[in-house]
């Protein structure tokens, strides 16, 4: 959560304005609130430190697709840990772990204002 705090606040120094949900659980999954947002913002970057395959972000993708597709402007961008063991030595593990820049940069994407955008 408090990366993709600090990725906001990056964000807006750009003049991107996020909006960040905190998921506290994912049972029951707050889907309004995600709905309500992406209906607002039109866009949506998932983020989760979990592996990419059968994640959470895999989920809310789903849902957003089934609920609120006709809303998205672009598509669904996600920030995932990468598909590897995790390490222990913690100069790795910030390598294997979503970092303020991947969220800032998958933001970027979607608003149609980063690399290969």
């Amino acid at each position: 959560m408090g990366k993709a705090l600090d990725a906001a606040e990056e964000l807006a120094k750009e003049g991107i304005e996020a909006e960040v949900i905190d998921l506290r659980s994912l049972r029951p999954l707050d889907s309004a609130t995600i709905m309500q947002s992406v209906m607002k913002t039109n866009r949506m970057v998932s983020c989760e430190e979990g592996f990419p395959f059968a994640g959470i972000g895999a989920e809310l993708i789903a849902q957003v697709n089934e609920q609120a597709f006709d809303y998205l402007d672009a598509p669904v961008a996600r920030v995932t840990g990468k598909d590897v063991p995790m390490p222990y030595a913690e100069n790795l593990e910030k390598l294997a772990l979503p970092q303020v820049n991947d969220i800032a940069e998958a933001a970027r994407k979607v608003c149609y204002r980063g690399k290969g955008a």
